[in-house]
């Protein structure tokens, strides 16, 4: 019996260790931090064995296969020694791939990926189709097939980590939305190990199946004119006229896949903004490619809710509008919320680097924030960069110190914007425990 040794107990841990027994292997899983209880009752219910608050180098070592979660480093020292050993160290969605019936929608990109993912699910499922939500959004991937979840799609939000554990898994349609500097932390600061990363979304496509692309990113053009595919590439652009894929022209959005062409509004789109316009134009193409009718591709372009946490209007405290954006963890992200902004702008920003370079927010931080305030444990490179283009900067170590600054600093007309342009972890848990404090401070000015 082979046996599997997953490091993490999240939901890509525990969902593979669930599949994993089922197809008959031996499994171990193995956290360095704690387990939840209710993590713990599924395992030991489907007798899996466990250890949590330590790694046991020698029962890790003795697998045939590794899963590891996307948020453990391959430089882990316990990877390295795996890999040395010859042991296959994958992800989640490469060991849960073997054993899926259902086509895939793969969805990747520095920025977007949860809408355009989001807004993907809800096209296919308002249209009739059988379809699933798996991979960074929703139940994981091998525990949707562990509990015999048979959709005819699965659309999926894949990470540059998750990416990086994938060799034989395929992506039936792969959308690249965008490349940009995040994560270099764990790439060895090489932007072109990141770009590799997620081009690997591209692995195994055949003449069958699609490649949706945003063909105005420089670091997607370059490296398309590196390799020759095989797939289907549909570009989605708001710069040129296209033959084939999706463009912006007189404020209306055109869809035109296989010579059958249509046309939306860019102000019906109920996602506002540049950036959100290539969500709705990926999503557009992807719906197109599987022939679902115009009407149902309007309505779910027309409609669609957004996504928690990213650009989510809060409230308006005496005049002053609150807005949430507490999931822009890199630089593009808080650019692009920045160049949304239509009115002044007090900025909460800060929390854990991961290589930033604030560069190109300098001009509309000049244009539109009045007040930067620093959220975080180390705010020095933040005030640094930002001491001579920002008149006011204020620090903070809480989400409640950092509202109430805000608050006193803003006046009728403004708006308070929570877009952080740093990963959570110093002083939260997460991006979204980052943005539940931010509404819970908010709701009791």
């Amino acid at each position: 019996m082979k046996r599997l040794v997953v490091l993490g107990s999240g939901e890509s841990g525990v969902g593979t260790a669930l599949l994993a027994v089922q197809k008959g292997w031996t499994v171990f899983v193995s956290d360095k931090g704690s387990i939840s209880q209710e993590h713990k009752k599924e395992l030991n219910d489907a007798g899996v064995e466990f250890e949590d608050n330590k790694h046991t180098e020698e029962k890790i070592l003795a697998a045939d296969e590794i899963m590891k979660s996307p948020g453990i480093p391959d430089t882990a020292p316990l990877v390295v020694k795996a890999r040395a050993k010859g042991i296959p160290v994958v992800s989640e969605i490469e060991f849960a791939g073997r054993y899926m019936d259902a086509k895939s929608i793969c969805i990747t990109g520095s920025n977007g990926k949860t809408t355009t993912t989001l807004l993907i699910y809800e096209l296919l499922k308002n249209a009739g189709l059988n379809v699933e939500l798996a991979g960074n959004v929703g139940t994981s991937l091998a525990r949707q097939i562990a509990e015999g979840k048979k959709p005819e799609w699965f659309v999926i939000e894949l990470s540059s980590f998750q990416l990086d554990g994938m060799f034989d898994f395929k992506a039936d349609i792969a959308v690249l939305l965008n490349i940009t500097p995040d994560h270099l932390d764990r790439y060895e600061y090489s932007m072109q190990k990141y770009i590799e990363s997620k081009f690997r979304i591209l692995q195994n496509q055949t003449e069958q199946d699609y490649f949706i692309y945003c063909e105005d990113d420089e670091n997607i053009r370059n490296e398309l004119g590196n390799h020759i595919y095989k797939s289907n590439l549909i570009p989605f652009t708001q710069r040129d006229l296209l033959k084939s894929g999706a463009y912006v022209t007189n404020d209306e959005v055109i869809i035109n896949y296989n010579q059958d062409t249509m046309s939306i509004l860019s102000q019906e789109l109920s996602l506002q903004g540049k950036h959100n316009l290539y969500n709705s134009m990926a999503a557009g193409i992807v719906a197109s490619v599987l022939k679902i009718k115009k009407t149902f591709i309007r309505e779910s372009l027309t409609t669609f809710k957004g996504v928690e946490h990213r650009l989510e209007k809060v409230c308006s405290v005496r005049g002053i509008e609150f807005i949430n954006d507490s999931k822009a963890t890199n630089v593009n992200s808080t650019w692009y919320a920045l160049e949304c902004m239509n009115k002044s702008v007090v900025w909460i920003a800060g929390g854990v680097d991961k290589g930033n370079d604030y560069e190109d927010l300098m001009p509309l931080a000049k244009s539109k924030v009045k007040a930067l305030i620093c959220l975080g444990i180390n705010n020095t490179k933040l005030i640094e960069s930002f001491q001579d283009v920002i008149p006011t900067i204020k620090e903070s170590k809480s989400m409640k110190e950092a509202v109430e600054l805000a608050y006193h600093l803003g006046k009728k007309g403004d708006i308070v914007l929570l877009s952080p342009a740093c990963a959570s972890f110093d002083l939260f848990n997460s991006y979204i425990d980052r943005g539940i404090q931010f509404k819970e401070c908010v709701r009791e000015l």
